[in-house]
């Protein structure tokens, strides 16, 4: 497999945080490339070219000014242009990503810098990330190094584990007849995950917001009827097997804290009284940690 890093690309307002960040990834076995770490040589255009070219994905640092500057701008589109993976990085509190840059990455998971603590807590989500996103199409650092930790394992595909109860999102094993829609399996919660607590994540159509999350196990594909108000899996995936996963903006302990929005049902996944519900208002229950 051809040997490829991970771009990136922010505008030097904050390049101090960045270049921290550069540092955090190269010891955890990415590697890294950056524009000051010898990334930028001779004419800009063909130095951005070549750090896109080479990458399996791109992390852009969103800022306001990183949406006004052309550079920027020239880079990121090109990156979607080449199909390359973008995986986005809020990095100014308050900020919202509108215009080309809200457009380019409309329905990804972005990782919080909004803040300057937990740092290495916030390294490893987007570690994390990197690695769900592009697995082993990064290439692993080969240079020895002081206290180097080991990178993300590839795992298959997403776990949700619940923020209050600590549990994971799992299939239960049980198969019920829906009268009108054949067989579904239930849900359940569990302790650590397994194999039926994967979800590999399946975009429905190029930037789209909209994701099918079949399960890793038993391939059915997660659902919720707002009729019958309850989870399942079932074989196939229609409207109500469609989701969102948002990024949580009131955590801020570093976590890849997500909502998971039913996008049929208009509801978010929680738990209330023990049991796995859609509602309407987001409270702490609808908050899932990814794994």
């Amino acid at each position: 497999m051809e040997s490829k890093h991970v771009m990136l690309s922010y505008q030097h307002g904050i390049q101090p945080m960045v270049e921290i960040i550069y540092n955090g990834l190269e010891k955890l076995g990415i590697s890294v490339w950056m524009d000051i770490k010898g990334g930028m040589t001779g004419n800009i255009n063909e130095s951005m070219a070549y750090g896109v070219d080479n990458a399996a994905a791109v992390c852009c640092f969103m800022t306001h000014q990183y949406s006004e500057s052309k550079n920027c701008k020239k880079e990121l589109n090109y990156t979607d242009s080449q199909d390359i993976e973008i995986v986005p990085v809020m990095a100014e509190k308050s900020f919202k990503a509108t215009g080309w840059l809200g457009i380019i990455t409309a329905g990804l998971l972005w990782i919080d810098f909004r803040e300057n603590n937990n740092m290495e807590k916030r390294i490893q989500s987007l570690a994390k990330e990197i690695v769900h996103r592009v697995g082993e199409n990064v290439t692993k650092m080969t240079r020895p190094q002081k206290a180097v930790s080991a990178p993300p394992a590839v795992k298959p595909g997403r776990a949700f584990k619940h923020k209050l109860q600590g549990k994971y999102l799992a299939e239960s094993g049980e198969v019920k007849v829906h009268a009108a829609s054949g067989s579904r399996s239930t849900l359940t919660l569990r302790n650590s995950p397994e194999a039926t607590s994967f979800w590999i994540e399946e975009r429905k159509e190029k930037n789209s917001p909209i994701y099918f999350y079949k399960n890793y196990s038993s391939n059915g594909y997660l659902g919720y009827d707002p009729n019958g108000n309850y989870i399942y899996t079932k074989g196939q995936h229609y409207g109500a097997e469609e989701w969102q996963l948002i990024a949580d903006e009131t955590s801020t302990n570093g976590e890849r804290a997500v909502i998971i929005f039913a996008n049929y049902g208009k509801k978010y996944l929680a738990i209330r009284n023990g049991k796995l519900t859609g509602v309407a208002d987001k409270q702490d229950d609808c908050i899932w940690y990814l794994d």
